[in-house]
């Protein structure tokens, strides 16, 4: 049986799903850790400090 080859297309190819597939692993997997990260260390809300008040002023 002869060696096998690819052409230059099919490695191409290959080489462009391979690419997109481990892109888009690497993103879930970053979004994983961030999510993880965000349980194990949920953000405090704290009160803006020095901002002006986003509520209406009263009317009397």
């Amino acid at each position: 049986m002869p060696p096998t080859t690819l052409s230059d297309s099919t490695f191409g190819l290959t080489m462009l799903i391979v690419g997109m597939g481990g892109t888009l692993v690497t993103l879930w997997l970053l979004t994983l850790l961030l999510k993880g990260l965000t349980s194990l260390f949920p953000v405090k809300e704290e009160p803006a400090s020095g901002l002006p008040h986003s509520n209406p002023p009263h009317n009397h």
